[in-house]
């Protein structure tokens, strides 16, 4: 299997509903190191795994709808907790999204998975994986 990884960051405030969660229940900050990666198992004709450079501009674009955002004002969010699991699946759903419509290009449709990791410090991440 192939892969190709690219990264960008988020920077969001957001609240937790239930005890699991402690003093997150309240308000607070979070910034995710994002990682995305792209998988196939074989090249295409050019011989790549996924246009590096239309991943990132996808990947960046994903990030600046979150990014410098209260979740929790947002419709899309409303009565969820965005957990780190929670938005590396967004992440990935929206990557998905840009593969079927086109814009990571042509070969991008021979990719059959994407794995979002979010890295909320050097010790702790959560990932998600989904099938194409």
């Amino acid at each position: 299997m192939f892969s190709v990884t690219v990264r960008d960051h988020i920077m969001i405030a957001h609240s937790f509903s239930g005890e699991v969660f402690g003093p997150a229940q309240k308000l607070h900050g979070a910034t995710f190191v994002v990682d995305a990666t792209f998988r196939r198992p074989e090249l295409d004709a050019d011989n790549i795994v996924v246009d590096i450079g239309l991943a990132l501009e996808r990947l960046h674009a994903i990030c600046g709808q979150l990014s410098y955002r209260n979740l929790d004002d947002e419709p899309d969010f409303a009565g969820v907790n965005t957990s780190t699991e929670f938005l590396a699946k967004v992440i990935a759903d929206r990557l998905a999204d840009g593969v079927a419509s086109g814009e990571l290009g042509a070969g991008a449709s021979g990719l059959t998975g994407i794995q979002v990791t979010l890295h909320e410090s050097h010790i702790a991440w959560a990932s998600y994986e989904r099938v194409l």
